[in-house]
């Protein structure tokens, strides 16, 4: 035994895939100042492939480098822009690809896609977008989309037509009316 404390791993990684990323260099910053305390390594996500359950199987080369750099980390350390309220779409496609358990593609429960919903929502609102009110919590069951693309149960297919009616209501009433759009 040397006497050295084994200092813990911490995978960095970066929200942003800019060259010249303020967030890259803040955590180039973070990991000097962190030297001594842990060994840093910075998890590369900006050559992942976007997220696919049908390459789960055979996950790319790239998939498998990020999920061992995580995997061998004692800790993980993000530092990222926000893009529109919300994590950019590279740092969304890493933790998707990071996580996510084989084998499940839907969400399970009554309120599946919830969470997914109020996020969307959130950040639909922060770009100034007019929603329809309600939410729509849709549980996956066999034969609920039948061979012919066809909803197969009666009362979803009744809150999906509803939901369908107020959502084209919703578009007509903004859509300019066609003196409007020729005027333009």
């Amino acid at each position: 035994m040397t006497g050295y404390p084994i200092l813990p791993r911490i995978a960095v990684i970066v929200g942003s895939n800019r060259r010249e990323s303020i967030n890259r260099k803040l955590a180039v910053a973070l990991v000097r100042l962190g030297a001594g305390k842990f060994e840093a390594t910075f998890a590369r996500i900006d050559d992942l492939p976007m997220y696919n359950q049908d390459n789960e199987g055979a996950l790319p080369p790239e998939v498998v480098c990020f999920k061992d750099e995580i995997a061998r980390a004692d800790g993980v350390l993000i530092v990222t822009p926000e893009h529109h309220r919300s994590i950019p779409a590279v740092l969304k496609n890493a933790i998707d690809w990071g996580t996510r358990p084989w084998g499940k593609s839907t969400s399970p429960g009554a309120i599946g896609s919830a969470l997914a919903q109020q996020h969307l929502r959130s950040v639909m609102t922060g770009l100034g977008m007019i929603l329809i009110g309600g939410e729509a919590y849709i549980t996956f069951k066999p034969n609920l989309i039948d061979e012919h693309g066809n909803i197969g149960d009666d009362s979803t297919k009744k809150f999906l037509a509803d939901f369908v009616d107020r959502f084209a209501d919703l578009v007509s009433r903004l859509a300019p009316t066609t003196a409007q759009a020729s005027a333009a």
